[in-house]
């Protein structure tokens, strides 16, 4: 072994975490949160704040992020700011090292709520030629690792970075989805009364949510909007869905390949188009959507991450500051005669929301319930609610 080699896998000084890609590069740092390691798909998000959200919404199962904003844990952590009873990201990668919590809503550090959800986080990165490297080469497959005596085994991680078959063809959404149906009543959330408790009223319009891996506060901007929700899992049949007499069905965000998801959940929502069940698709909902019609996805170079990414509405040219998560996207060139797109990303041009002309169902490609991320797009809640009513 060459000595810049041997130096490479060797642990500098104070090295308690490292990331090892697929590539067999290796990245040093200082591990924190859980001790062991994690594999999946490294990515990155841009968002300032929001880090509690973002590691534990669904959609980023089978992920590592890292965080480009270099001041992540600063705010702690609490039992309110969460999109899923439990963290679905792997792990996160950050700049600085987490400083105690300085906020009034904290009721737990970030490093003891990664220890208690067995979650890693590695610090002392250079984020910026991280996120430079992904946004050259593509999202790399990687391997996230914690030991406080520093002692790795770099040339098996590098092999399990290696070997790991990526998230193009792999179905998470069923690992994440809820295993039985279930009521939602409660609405937004506001500072010093917490969440509206028990907001949806009994003669509300009925909305049934196929759970891909779904974020909460999508149910809480349905019920906001004046829903009552029902939450079926992502493998609900078209009889399961219809037994809650639904006024209209919601297709949920989640992770993974959408053509994979597709194969059980297409035939179910092209049955609900055609009875002209009125129907509103949010990330993987979209392209869920988009598949039942006929359409294709792809899998993006770099995807989309973050809470400030502008969209551009096609009928008014108006621009919307969006939250977005995904890595695969719908190709717009294969979009079938009867649906328009309704949303383009300025960042790169990709599809960002479609409407079909020819059955009450629209869908956009961002998470208009933010969490974290602007409200710019809040009223499409109104406006899928509102039509039921």
């Amino acid at each position: 072994m060459a000595e810049t080699e041997h130096a490479r896998l060797t642990p500098p000084e104070g090295a308690t975490g490292v990331l090892v890609l697929g590539d067999g590069t290796v990245i040093w740092g200082r591990g924190f949160g859980a001790i062991g390691d994690a594999v999946g798909e490294v990515c990155f998000n841009t968002a300032m704040t929001g880090y509690q959200e973002v590691m534990t919404d669904p959609s980023y199962a089978g992920q590592i992020i890292t965080f480009t904003f270099p001041h992540i844990g600063n705010v702690g952590t609490n039992i309110e700011d969460i999109e899923a009873i439990n963290p679905h990201a792997l792990g996160m990668v950050v700049r600085e090292d987490v400083t105690d919590p300085a906020n009034f809503r904290s009721t737990q550090p970030l490093d003891a709520w990664l220890k208690a959800n067995g979650r890693i986080g590695l610090s002392g990165v250079d984020t910026r030629a991280l996120t430079r490297a992904i946004r050259v080469g593509g999202a790399p497959n990687g391997v996230i690792a914690h030991d406080p005596k520093g002692q790795f085994d770099i040339a098996a991680l590098q092999k399990k970075a290696r070997e790991w078959p990526g998230l193009e063809g792999m179905d998470l959404a069923k690992q994440v989805s809820s295993t039985q149906s279930y009521k939602w009543n409660d609405g937004l959330w506001t500072l010093g009364e917490g969440y509206d408790v028990d907001a949806a009223p009994a003669d509300a319009p009925h909305v049934v949510a196929i759970d891909f891996g779904l974020k909460r506060n999508i149910l809480r901007n349905l019920v906001a909007a004046g829903a009552r929700v029902t939450v079926v899992p992502a493998t609900a049949s078209f009889d399961d869905v219809m037994a809650h007499n639904p006024d209209g069905v919601f297709l949920s965000n989640g992770p993974g390949d959408p053509a994979a998801t597709g194969e059980y959940a297409v035939p179910v929502i092209r049955k609900l188009l055609e009875i002209g069940k009125p129907i509103f698709g949010i990330c993987l909902g979209h392209q869920m959507l988009g598949l039942a019609v006929g359409a294709k996805t792809f899998k993006m170079h770099q995807g989309h991450r973050g809470a400030n990414h502008p969209v551009k509405r096609t009928d008014d040219g108006r621009v919307e500051i969006t939250s977005m998560n995904h890595g695969f996207a719908v190709d717009t060139e294969t979009l079938p005669a009867n649906a328009e797109a309704t949303h383009i990303s300025l960042f790169d041009g990709s599809l960002a929301g479609l409407r079909l002309t020819d059955k009450p169902a629209f869908s956009v490609q961002y998470h208009p319930e933010a969490s974290p991320g602007p409200q710019d797009s809040h009223y499409l809640f109104e406006q899928f609610v509102g039509g039921l009513k």
